[in-house]
């Protein structure tokens, strides 16, 4: 059996992307808990690992010719994964290409704009005072609908992103995708992909790695507990 992986996490679509496909690769893996909330993510040892103080991130003792690797980036970390494993990356040049593209879709799109509306939305009000920008919050909610109606097209006709197998590129799209309601979306017009959400959250993989740290996410803060956590995410109370 191979040695566990080490895996830098924290609850949050980016981590997501990880478990699940650790999860669905079979792999064995070891949570290491970097609290983005208090500050974990500038912990000198975490830098050295992940220079832009960022999560997830992964240190395989079994790296490239047995040799351990750490890795940053949670695109980078699904793309080792499947060629370290062979799985969910296509099986011939133009399948790779396919699972290519919307990866990077989602890392380039989809992640830095349900982001910013997550932030605008749910975060900036909280602020003190509070920041209530109705052309930030129009911006980014426009903007992920509009990628929204291109995933649903996308999937118009084949069971999954990249074609008719499940990939990395779904792992990837699936944990922001799975948040519409909090970034104020609309599926009822999006009919494939209301079922590809479906689909993909059926599966005991993603079901096991989304369950991952879920007492942390979901534990209730107080208001002492938030603002700090606003303080060290975003520079500001």
């Amino acid at each position: 059996m191979p040695s566990p992986i080490d895996l830098h996490y924290w609850p949050t679509p980016n981590g997501w992307k990880v478990t699940i496909a650790l999860e669905e690769m079979g792999l064995p893996y070891t949570v290491h808990w970097v609290d983005i909330g208090k500050g974990d993510q500038f912990d000198p040892a975490f830098l050295k690992i992940a220079p832009n103080n960022r999560m997830p991130a992964i240190v395989d003792p079994e790296g490239p010719g047995g040799t351990p690797i750490s890795i940053f980036e949670s695109g980078a970390i699904l793309q080792y994964l499947a060629r370290k494993t062979g799985q969910f990356y296509g099986e011939t040049e133009a399948q790779r290409v396919a699972v290519d593209q919307w990866l990077m879709w989602q890392m380039g799109g989809v992640g830095p704009m349900a982001g910013q509306a997550h932030h605008f939305l749910k975060y900036a009000p909280k602020m003190e005072p509070p920041q209530v920008l109705p052309y930030a919050q129009d911006r980014y909610r426009g903007e992920v609908a509009r990628l929204y109606g291109v995933l649903d097209r996308q999937l118009a006709g084949q069971e999954f992103v990249a074609g008719d197998a499940f990939s990395i590129a779904d792992m990837a799209i699936w944990p922001w995708a799975s948040l519409w309601e909090g970034q104020e979306q609309a599926i009822d017009d999006k009919p494939n992909l209301a079922r590809w959400l479906d689909t993909v959250g059926a599966r005991p993989g993603v079901q096991a790695g989304h369950a991952v740290g879920a007492e942390k996410r979901d534990r209730k803060q107080t208001a002492d507990e938030e603002r700090a956590a606003r303080e060290v995410l975003f520079g500001r109370k």
